[in-house]
Parts: C-alpha cells; sequence; structure tokens
C-alpha cells in the first residue's frame, strides 16, 4: 500500500518545519587580481606632497644628424650644418649612420651650425654626404699640452606627478550588525574587504591608464586630483604597425617585440623586465611559438603558455593585467617605476561618527605613480586582438 506517513514534501513548498541548509560560504567571482602592482611591489618610500616630483638626468649626446640640403659634393664636400652644433669640438672623431668613413672635426661652429671636417680620416674611404643621416660622435681627441676644453654639462629635469585619493564607504544598520549572517561574522568587516578589493583593483587601472586634468592638475575645490597613468608618459618609445620604421604586422610578431626592446636599449642603459599585456595580446605572444611546436604521439598535454620572454636585450616576464587597453603591449623597466602613498596615507579604514542606528566607515587611499625616464620603457598600440 502506497506511503501516508509524514515526509519533507508534506511540510509544504516552503519547508517551514525544517531547517534551512545553507552552505556558510560566500563564493565570490570578481576581478580582484593585481598583478601589476605585484610584479613592482612595494614603494621604498612615501610621497611627501600632493603634487610628487623627482629629477631626471642624462649624459651629453653622443648622436646628431645632417641639416643641410645644400649639399653638392656629397663625396667631397667638408663643411656641413648639423642639427644640434653644441654637440660637437674639435677633435671629434665622427661617422655617419652605417658609412664605413670617419671623419675628424677641425672646426664648429664657423658660421651659424656648420661644422668642419676632414672628409677619410685614418684612410677610410669617403661615403656620401646626405641630409637627415645620422652623425655617430666616437670620442674626442684631445691635443697634448693643450688647455682644458671648455666644460660642458646636462641639466637635470624635474618631472611632476600628483597624487589622487581613492575612497569608498561602508555603513550597516545596528540590526544587519546583530543579527547573524550566513557565510559573514560579521558584516561591517566584509564590507571594508570588499570595498578594499575594489580600491586596489581601481588603483591597478589608474597607473596603467590615468591621466590628469589639463587646468589645476593639482586640484582645487571644483577640480578633482588624477594622478598619470604609465601610458600618459611614454612618448619617445611609442609605436604603431606600419608607421615610421615598425614592422607592419598587425598581430604582433617577433620583430617587433624586439623592436620595442631594442629601442629602449638604444635610449640608455635601461633594460625591460615586464611586458606587460591584456588576454588578446598574451594569446599573441603565446602564438609566436606555433610554428616550432611539435607533439609525439605519446604527448597527452598541450601547451600554449610564454612567461618568460628572453632576447640580446633583457629578460622579460610576462604579465597578465586586464587593464591594458585593447591592441596594445607596454614593456617596463620595473626598476624604475613605483607606486608611491602619500605620507601616512595608504590604504586604511576610518570610522566616522555615529548620526544614528548604524556603523560607518570610509576606507580611502592616497597613491601616485613615479615613472622614472620615461624613455627606459615603450608601448606598441594598434595591434590586432587574438
Amino acid at each position: 500500500m502506497p506511503f501516508t506517513g509524514k515526509t519533507t514534501y508534506t511540510a509544504g513548498a516552503s519547508l517551514p518545519e525544517i531547517a534551512e541548509d545553507i552552505s556558510d560560504l560566500v563564493a565570490l567571482n570578481a576581478a580582484t587580481e593585481t598583478p601589476l602592482l605585484d610584479a613592482i611591489g612595494d614603494a621604498s618610500r612615501q610621497a611627501q606632497s600632493t603634487v610628487h616630483e623627482w629629477l631626471e638626468d642624462g649624459l651629453l649626446p653622443n648622436l646628431d644628424a645632417v641639416a643641410d640640403t645644400s649639399i653638392t659634393n656629397p663625396l667631397t664636400e667638408t663643411a656641413f650644418d648639423v642639427a644640434h652644433i653644441e654637440r660637437f669640438r674639435g677633435g671629434d672623431q665622427i661617422k655617419l649612420g652605417t658609412s664605413g668613413e670617419i671623419m675628424l672635426v677641425t672646426a664648429v661652429g664657423g658660421s651659424g651650425s656648420t661644422i668642419t671636417v676632414q672628409r677619410g680620416y685614418g684612410g677610410t674611404t669617403p661615403q656620401a654626404i646626405s641630409n637627415g643621416a645620422a652623425i655617430h660622435i666616437l670620442g674626442n681627441a684631445a691635443l697634448e699640452g693643450d688647455d682644458a676644453a671648455q666644460a660642458r654639462f646636462t641639466a637635470r629635469v624635474r618631472r611632476t606627478n600628483y597624487t589622487q585619493i581613492f575612497s569608498a564607504s561602508a555603513e550597516v544598520s545596528g540590526s544587519q550588525l546583530a543579527v547573524r549572517n550566513i557565510g559573514v561574522p560579521h558584516e561591517l568587516n566584509y564590507q571594508k574587504q570588499q570595498r578594499t578589493r575594489e580600491l586596489l583593483r581601481d588603483l591597478e587601472n589608474t597607473v596603467i591608464n590615468g591621466v590628469a586634468p589639463v587646468s589645476n592638475p593639482q586640484g582645487s575645490a571644483a577640480v578633482r586630483r588624477t594622478m598619470r597613468g604609465i601610458l600618459s608618459f611614454i612618448s619617445t618609445n611609442s609605436f604603431r604597425p606600419g608607421v615610421g620604421d615598425f614592422p607592419s604586422d598587425a598581430v604582433i610578431a617577433e620583430g617587433g617585440v624586439n623592436y620595442a626592446l631594442r629601442s629602449i636599449w638604444q635610449n640608455g642603459n635601461a633594460q625591460a623586465d615586464i611586458i606587460l599585456v591584456n588576454a588578446g595580446q598574451k594569446r599573441a605572444i603565446n602564438s609566436l611559438l606555433f610554428p616550432m611546436r611539435r607533439f609525439s604521439g605519446q604527448d597527452d598535454r598541450y601547451r600554449s603558455l610564454v612567461n618568460l620572454y628572453e632576447t640580446d636585450f633583457g629578460v622579460c616576464r610576462i604579465v597578465l593585467s586586464r587593464w591594458v587597453p585593447a591592441g596594445t603591449i607596454v614593456f617596463l623597466d620595473s626598476s624604475r617605476i613605483e607606486v608611491l602613498p602619500l605620507a601616512g596615507r595608504s590604504f586604511q579604514y576610518r570610522p566616522l561618527a555615529a548620526t544614528g542606528d548604524r556603523e560607518s566607515g570610509q576606507v580611502i587611499g592616497e597613491y601616485t605613480l613615479e615613472l622614472r625616464n620615461e624613455n627606459a620603457h615603450a608601448v606598441i598600440s594598434g595591434l590586432t586582438e587574438m
């Protein structure tokens, strides 16, 4: 005969007689990771003002260019104009582009930006001079017993960024604090944690993409103070496919990566050690291995991953950040990047005064980016996403 006793399903649709069975766990699936901040690490010091500055310097340049459209005898011309006359001294050995000819500078500034040279110095074969040709200054030869040369120097340059305040509020009623919450021992602490995660996410996003206001960047009663991010600083080594002599590959290829790394190396002693990408460009870099990948019948694992990129110009770790713009790859020298908190203003929770039956507070922090020597970094934009 059919069962007629008490069952769970006869207790009603809402099961009022049976205790609820709810897992004591709150599942979170959200973008909380900060891979770039993790790669850079904590700053070695704090910012001391909302306007943060640092100094940059360099050596006297040893590269210039021919700036003369009136050259009539390219193989025999001994005087021609240059772009920066102050970079030359009598006694300099110079070389044009990839030419094998060495010239000796015998006079500087006889007429405006003109240098006078001895052609075919040291028995080298004269080559044609052309407007715009690069001039490499090999070094200067002083005369024995001669007077000291006029002192030359570089002027240090001051760079600036601004601190940005990151803030979020948390507020919980007295009743909510009193009840037993599933998976959350203390509601206010949980809200603090969630808001802090969001602000860390926003900090990484701003460090990459942020810009400062055009007017009153230091802020005012009506202007919010925002920091400049990495992409807004990089200008020297900024490339797009097919622009200039940068490779025209729409999808990043080995030539494009090496071009950017070589450009960083040519501009000084920097070596990039981070390649910062989004998901599409990470897949594009992984695909560089496709033509060389081989599998045997015994292989039961397919690997499509590049985490380290080794070249003559540095060993780079690939860092995947979802906040890098589409079609963009950023090359960074991490030794020249710091994300600094304003003194005493790293992320913290501050309780606010009680104005009713509730507890409230504010998670707040103030940070800035110090990106030293923008020509020690590079960016490629306009690439096709994979």
